[in-house]
């Protein structure tokens, strides 16, 4: 039928969202690719400051086309008595909430969680902050190294230079705001469907990143000890978790940890017998693995070990990863027409039969739909 669309785990859920740049507006993504009504609440005139952002795509960033596609935007001065009553009549009828402000700012202007929580008792209002909402860094600024810094991941692994390398990607405001918000949220919404009672969910990215370390935490409480760098199985210290530099002057990654795997690894490359018992001397191993491995080229180790279970992969470059995505993945080769240009889908980790579609996956423009905030105030 035509206009007809398949509904998403969360058809009918509205979600309002204050957020801007990266966690809350990746966190509002999922809950919107599972069919649920984002509506963007923007600042008039600027709006959402990843729009600024660079390169372009279109009329917008494509940073902000790609994590807000599939939203509804509407601007309001939340100073202005006008916008403000628009917007406590939208909250007023919204399952969920998302915001990233500093602890305080939406409870002076009267929109925090208790104060929105008096008239609707059901929501669930999530704060994702770098600190959390209370303790005497709650107020600190601070962005994604800094949260992987103070949570000491930033200290496990070391260059040769004996320097913490910056990460491969922005681990905090995914791993630990992002992801931590779409779970809680679910868990709160879950909870609310037996109780009828909404909750204030309180989303620390520093604390939340603290499962990635859970290497560093065991080891302390089964020893006493915290990792040295370069010296623990997965930060350095064993040939079987490294990267190597092939005669090409690319990259393998090597991570044949479990004994079955180290043992064909070692046959594959040869490696003398007398260096393959690694706990013996791992810095003598590691060094004779880097050199079998820089004697040929990574076509030659990708052919040798394609078929093999030595955990393996040649280190490719996002454009190789990307249009490898695009070749074996048919969700990921569906593109969508919006504001003129070809905009790809962000590859979300959502199971198909889950998400809502076809419907509208366009980028909003600023204040596009003013008109929701009309319809809230007359009660249409």
């Amino acid at each position: 039928m035509p206009g007809s669309r398949t509904p998403g785990a969360l058809d009918g859920l509205r979600v309002v969202d204050f957020s801007t740049l990266l966690p809350g507006p990746l966190a509002t993504l999922l809950l919107a690719e599972a069919g649920a009504d984002v509506v963007k609440v923007e600042r008039p005139g600027a709006g959402d400051e990843m729009r600024s952002y660079t390169p372009r795509l279109g009329s917008t960033s494509a940073n902000f086309a790609l994590l807000n596609r599939g939203k509804r935007s509407v601007t309001a001065d939340l100073k202005d008595p006008e916008g403000h009553a628009a917007v406590w009549r939208l909250l007023t009828e919204t399952d969920v909430v998302v915001e990233q402000f500093r602890p305080g700012v939406l409870d002076r202007l009267g929109l925090g969680y208790e104060q929105v929580r008096e008239a609707n008792p059901g929501v669930v209002y999530c704060s994702v902050t770098g600190y959390g909402q209370h303790g005497p860094m709650a107020q600190r600024a601070g962005h994604d190294l800094t949260y992987l810094a103070e949570a000491g991941l930033l200290d496990v692994v070391r260059d040769g230079a004996g320097d913490s390398p910056l990460p491969a990607t922005v681990l905090a405001d995914i791993a630990g705001g992002s992801y931590p918000a779409v779970l809680n949220i679910l868990l709160a919404l879950t909870a609310r469907a037996r109780t009828g009672i909404g909750a204030h969910l309180d989303i620390s990215m520093t604390d939340n990143v603290f499962p990635l370390a859970y290497t560093g935490i065991a080891n302390h409480e089964a020893t006493g000890d915290w990792p040295t760098p370069a010296a623990g199985l997965l930060t350095g210290g064993s040939p079987r978790y490294r990267v190597y530099r092939t005669a090409d002057r690319r990259q393998l990654a090597a991570a044949p940890i479990e004994e079955r795997f180290w043992a064909r690894f070692c046959e594959l490359i040869e490696l003398p017998d007398e260096l393959r018992d690694d706990s013996v001397d791992p810095a003598k191993t590691i060094a004779a693995v880097a050199d079998r491995i820089a004697a040929r080229s990574s076509v030659d180790w990708q052919r040798r070990f394609d078929g093999e279970d030595v955990c393996c992969a040649i280190v490719a470059t996002q454009a190789e990863a990307h249009a490898a995505l695009l070749e074996n993945s048919e969700h990921q080769r569906h593109r969508v027409r919006g504001h003129g240009v070809d905009a790809m889908a962000l590859p979300m980790p959502l199971a198909p039969q889950l998400r809502g579609g076809p419907r509208a996956r366009s980028f909003p423009e600023l204040g596009e739909h003013n008109s929701l905030l009309e319809s809230v105030e007359t009660g249409e």
